[in-house]
């Protein structure tokens, strides 16, 4: 995942002035929290919220549908391996 280094907010930083992070969701849709100089948490608008919502539920999905395929297309197999 690329992030984009303006939005980067330390988590000191995040805690003392969170007002910052807010502002810089505002402005670029997202600020991303370190932790131990590490990419951690990330806020978004709740909007934004909705939509990773969304796209994880399809995503899911669509693994889900292709578990089903797989253990259709092979259950003699399956079903031989569990004996």
């Amino acid at each position: 995942m690329t992030v984009e280094t303006s939005t980067l907010v330390p988590m000191t930083e995040a805690n003392q002035n969170f007002s910052k992070v807010t502002r810089l969701v505002d402005e670029a849709g997202l600020a991303v929290i370190l932790k131990n100089n590490k990419p951690k948490y990330i806020v978004v608008d709740f909007e934004e919220y909705d939509e990773f919502q969304a796209a994880r539920a399809a995503r899911k999905q669509k693994v889900e549908v292709a578990a089903d395929q797989l253990i259709a297309e092979n259950l003699e197999a399956f079903q031989e391996l569990a004996k």
